[in-house]
């Protein structure tokens, strides 16, 4: 389940791609199936080290085109370990809503990225994530739990205040939206709630059948109640 458009990104043979808080690396392992020179970077080393594990798996079953590369690295995004100017394509998705100096985080965002280069920041959309809020403070008031609203305007500013300009704004994953509130209404560690099961079941037939009749509602709620925002910025040269 992708939140960035990797055509946008213009990801393909030796594109210098970073992850930014990979988690468990659906991003990187898109980018890992287009020839990348990938990295996923994340502050949690268990979870990175079964996406090393999947792109053993990917290079044995011949899923990584040829010159495709990809490691993992254990780091805080506050200060990374890369020369400015290191990648073509930063990802920072779903990340920033965690970070309480989202300023620095932005701008290690921004250095590392080459001139020329794309960044992708996809955070919770301002509306479907305040109705969580309002739902239940189970949802947010925890460790590492997220600890802000963005408003995409608002996100926009900080990042083109680093000197990138905003190519493109979208939303994703308005099926995921109704889950979510369902699941803050009934306590979101109820998993075996009837229609918490119900309702993922749903979920999980349409991303492995990806019917027509659901990818077409999808596209057409994604406006109105997409649970994710993702913002495209390039790096003048």
């Amino acid at each position: 389940m992708l939140t960035v458009d990797f055509d946008r990104l213009r990801v393909g043979r030796r594109t210098r791609f970073i992850d930014v808080g990979a988690g468990a690396g659906r991003h990187s392992y898109e980018a890992l199936r287009r020839g990348a020179d990938v990295i996923a970077y994340d502050m949690d080393e268990v979870e990175l080290k079964g996406v090393d594990d999947m792109f053993g798996a990917m290079q044995e079953v011949g899923e990584v085109p040829p010159g495709g590369t990809a490691q993992v690295k254990v780091g805080d995004i506050l200060d990374m370990p890369y020369e400015d100017g290191t990648f073509d394509v930063v990802l920072a998705s779903e990340i920033l809503e965690h970070v309480p100096e989202d300023d620095r985080a932005i701008s290690e965002l921004v250095r590392i990225l080459a001139p020329g280069g794309i960044l992708a920041i996809t955070v919770p959309r301002w509306l479907p994530e305040r109705i969580c809020w309002a739902l239940s403070d189970e949802y947010h008031a925890n460790e590492g739990g997220h600890i802000r609203i963005f408003r995409a305007d608002a996100l926009q500013a900080k990042v083109e205040s680093h000197g990138l300009e905003m190519t493109h704004k979208d939303h994703a994953h308005a099926l995921h939206a109704p889950y979510w509130w369902l699941k803050c209404a009934v306590g979101v560690n109820r998993d075996q709630h009837p229609a918490v099961r119900a309702y993922h079941q749903l979920l999980v037939w349409d991303m492995m059948k990806a019917p027509a009749a659901t990818r077409l509602a999808e596209k057409a709620l994604n406006p109105l109640i997409g649970k994710s925002v993702a913002l495209y910025f390039h790096k003048p040269f």
